[in-house]
């Protein structure tokens, strides 16, 4: 499993963090450059956003667009003010919203749906142009089970739920996940 120290966990959530500052006072962000190693490999990355515990935005690549940390800063503006979701994130929130970044493993199809394990593994499913996607912690935090994951994946996508079943492709992935909660990091930090 792909590991990063506390150091670059930090230093990715400071990204994404001072990236959205930065977007939000409408500056470039600027975005130190870390040492080489690892943030500078390129990974899928999602980055979400938490206010009162509710999800306020949440966008990532599945497949690697570029280096770890600038990725993280550009899923961290995107999720903050790109999510058709949510309204976008304004400088006054910023300091109550928390945010959490999902490093991802490679993609892995998925042959028979007993191989997948929730609070391990998020899933992508596909059918035809349609396509949804369901982070790891999301099944856990619902306390759903295999299939009720599948059929909420499906609904992501805009398809029946079941449609799983159906001709659709389901692919598996697992994540390295970590919150300015779990460091005590405010938005001062």
């Amino acid at each position: 499993m792909f590991q990063l120290t506390e150091s670059d966990q930090h230093f990715l959530l400071q990204t994404a963090r001072n990236s959205v500052r930065s977007y939000l006072a409408g500056e470039t962000p600027r975005t130190s450059e870390p040492e080489p190693g690892v943030l500078r490999e390129p990974r899928g990355i999602f980055v979400s956003i938490h206010k009162g515990g509710q999800l306020r935005g949440c966008i990532g690549n599945v497949h690697a667009g570029g280096p770890l940390y600038r990725s993280a800063g550009e899923c961290a503006i995107s999720a903050a003010v790109g999510d058709p979701r949510f309204m976008p994130l304004t400088t006054a929130e910023l300091p109550f919203v928390e945010f959490e970044i999902s490093v991802l493993s490679p993609i892995e199809r998925v042959e028979h749906i007993d191989k997948i394990q929730i609070g391990v593994h998020g899933l992508l499913v596909s059918k035809g142009s349609s396509r949804g996607l369901l982070l790891p912690q999301v099944a856990s935090t619902y306390g759903w089970n295999c299939e009720k994951f599948l059929q909420e994946t499906c609904i992501k996508a805009g398809l029946k739920p079941n449609d799983w079943k159906d001709g659709a492709t389901i692919h598996c992935f697992s994540a390295l996940v970590f919150s300015e909660r779990q460091f005590h990091l405010s938005a001062t930090t």
